[in-house]
């Protein structure tokens, strides 16, 4: 992929679990370090880790952690963990308060590159909204998103409707959009 077109543009990365989003954004980190921007790079990690679903960029570049690398202590999978629309809110909420304080420490002292890895954390409750704003911010951004059918179920909470209302509120602002 030439990641050099999706500089100063808005990239979203869309897929099933499993299929690679975050190893692609993971590549266009690199890039970026190889580039010599890493001092402009800020990433926004909300990747679960948990039975296979969700893997953190950490994961695939240690390296990371040399940038700015903003990481909840604890992201949980609220469809997988919850036994009922209630749990599954509730960790999905708890997700949101910790994702919410990221995006503003990002808004604080923002970078030029904004990376989101599992945007659609942040929707399962979350105003895609508070994202929008992070544009004005950013002079690159680029994120994965989970859109498919295999955590589909979400006991009656509400949160994949959510997420599908929020990401398409969000690939409207979207330059590129990339389906794995």
């Amino acid at each position: 992929m030439n990641f050099d077109k999706l500089l100063g543009r808005r990239v979203l990365i869309c897929g099933e679990v499993g299929v690679g989003k975050t190893r692609l954004l993971t590549s266009f980190l690199s890039f970026l370090v190889e580039r010599g921007l890493k001092d402009e790079v800020t990433v926004i990690d909300l990747a679960p880790e948990y039975g296979g679903v969700g893997r953190s960029m950490e994961s695939y570049y240690p390296m990371v952690r040399e940038l700015r690398y903003l990481r909840p202590s604890r992201v949980y999978p609220p469809r997988l963990l919850g036994r009922d629309a209630h749990e599954v809110l509730h960790y999905a909420e708890m997700n949101l308060i910790e994702a919410r304080r990221l995006l503003e420490d990002y808004a604080r002292r923002f970078t030029r590159i904004l990376l989101i890895n599992d945007l659609t954390i942040y929707l399962h409750v979350g105003d895609p909204d508070d994202i929008l704003h992070l544009f004005d911010l950013c002079e690159t951004f680029a994120a994965t998103a989970y859109e498919g059918a295999s955590l589909e179920d979400d006991k009656g909470s509400g949160v994949t409707i959510r997420e599908r209302h929020g990401l398409l509120r969000i690939k409207e602002y979207m330059d590129f959009i990339i389906n794995l």
